[in-house]
């Protein structure tokens, strides 16, 4: 019995051993999407907008900004045509995937134009590779500067 335990636990330790791995390997690919997305956009490349879902959500730095993937490809036009949109680089990226790796969910640290933010997404993994389900952008305040950013906020709301 003790020889079937131990068989037993080594092969536990060899799969899971196996797979982590192959985990790696599928969060370097998540990576590398995520990454050329951004550099797509950086060079206002139109496989930028091939890397949604057509029924994709995004959510930017003001309160308005909730479009679907039709309004934010609208909003963005302007960027597009004039061939200068938004740099994102990212300084550091957490990537989190279902036990299928169907779905796939990040956050991640940027420099950008507006100094850092910080984002998070959703991805589904189409088996022909991923696309972009939801993406949510956001300016990282430091805390010693809250105070005085959110009475900005509310003196600016009140004028409006």
């Amino acid at each position: 019995m003790k020889k079937l335990a131990f068989a037993i636990a080594a092969l536990l330790i060899m799969l899971g051993a196996s797979a982590a791995p192959a985990d790696a390997e599928f969060r370097q690919q998540v990576n590398a999407f995520v990454d050329s997305w951004h550099d797509d956009a950086a060079n206002t490349r139109p496989d930028y907008w091939d890397k949604f879902t057509p029924d994709a959500v995004f959510i930017g730095t003001d309160k308005s900004e909730v479009w679907s993937y039709k309004e934010f490809k609208a909003w963005a036009k302007r960027f597009w045509d004039r061939k200068k949109a938004w740099t994102f680089t990212a300084q550091k990226r957490n990537v989190y995937f279902s036990p299928d790796k169907k779905y796939v969910w990040f956050d991640e640290q940027l420099n950008t134009q507006m100094g850092t933010c910080q984002a998070s997404g959703v991805l589904v993994n189409t088996g022909k590779g991923f696309k972009i389900e939801h993406y949510q952008l956001s300016l990282a305040v430091p805390n010693p500067l809250m105070d005085s950013f959110t009475k900005a906020i509310r003196e600016h709301e009140s004028r409006q």
